[in-house]
């Protein structure tokens, strides 16, 4: 996905989040600030978007999104128990009703074994209420560190639509880890 049509998906979501009156934060790690430029590069940003949070290091996750210690040396920076944490800690920090975290290794170095260069891991937290869902997904995808970074925002934004779908919907539910190889 090019620019161009990055910046098209992130005005027509801003546009679906202010008029279902939502406000997302964002919680990134290997897309550095990217999924936050593309939702506010549209006019009127302002009225969709609350806040973001940059956190490369896993003392920064921990610090401004609240990541357990013991998770990030359990499970490691990139997995879903971590952007599971990051969103939690971005919704709870911003009073946003969606977050949106994510997590990878977007190479060309970084890998660890089971843990390849492109793998990705993604979390949309939905507040209704008092009550919060999270969808968790890893993804791996091919390419450069560019194209990587560039398909997990495309990724991101994409659950950020789906999001704005089952935020309508009644009932909050915890969803399965899904994982696709796909890229």
């Amino acid at each position: 996905m090019n620019d161009l049509a990055l910046a098209h998906l992130a005005a027509r979501i801003g546009g679906r989040l202010e008029r279902a009156r939502l406000r997302v934060a964002t919680a990134e790690s290997c897309t550095a600030g990217w999924i936050a430029k593309a939702l506010t590069d549209p006019p009127g940003s302002s009225r969709w978007f609350e806040c973001g949070y940059v956190t490369y290091s896993n003392e920064s996750k921990h610090r401004a999104l609240a990541v357990p210690r013991r998770t990030l040396a359990r499970f490691g920076a990139v997995s879903g128990q971590t952007v599971r944490a990051m969103a939690a800690g971005a919704l709870q920090a911003s009073g946003a009703q969606l977050a949106i975290a994510v997590s990878g290794i977007a190479g060309p170095d970084g890998a660890t074994p089971g843990k390849p260069v492109g793998t990705v891991w993604f979390c949309l937290a939905l507040r209704r209420g008092r009550q919060i869902s999270f969808a968790v997904a890893q993804r791996r995808f091919r390419g450069d560190r560019d194209a990587v970074r560039r398909k997990s925002v495309a990724q991101a934004l994409r659950l950020i639509a789906r999001g704005i779908g089952a935020r309508g919907r009644s009932g909050a539910r915890e969803r399965p880890v899904r994982r696709s190889a796909r890229g």
